[in-house]
């Protein structure tokens, strides 16, 4: 695995240690779940946005209804998976 430097505050690099020694983790594999996670967090946090954007908006609204009735409907054409 290719890796890279990357400064953190003591702060932080003691919190490593302490997850580090609470799990048996390497700190890079505590590192590398911790940025997936913000970035899950950050995708979900733009997609409720953009979702609560979408409420705002009667037209639009109306569109992403109407198109969920379509995907409803096909989910019920009777054909086999």
């Amino acid at each position: 695995m290719v890796s890279t430097t990357v400064r953190i505050s003591l702060k932080a690099k003691g919190a490593l240690q302490q997850l580090s020694s609470q799990t048996g983790k390497k700190m890079q594999e505590i590192l590398d779940e911790a940025v997936e996670l913000y970035r899950r967090q950050l995708f979900l946090q733009k997609a409720n946005a953009a979702f609560t954007a979408l409420q705002a908006n009667p037209d639009a609204w109306a569109n992403e209804e109407e198109e969920r009735a379509a995907w409803d409907a096909a989910l019920s054409d009777g054909m086999k998976d």
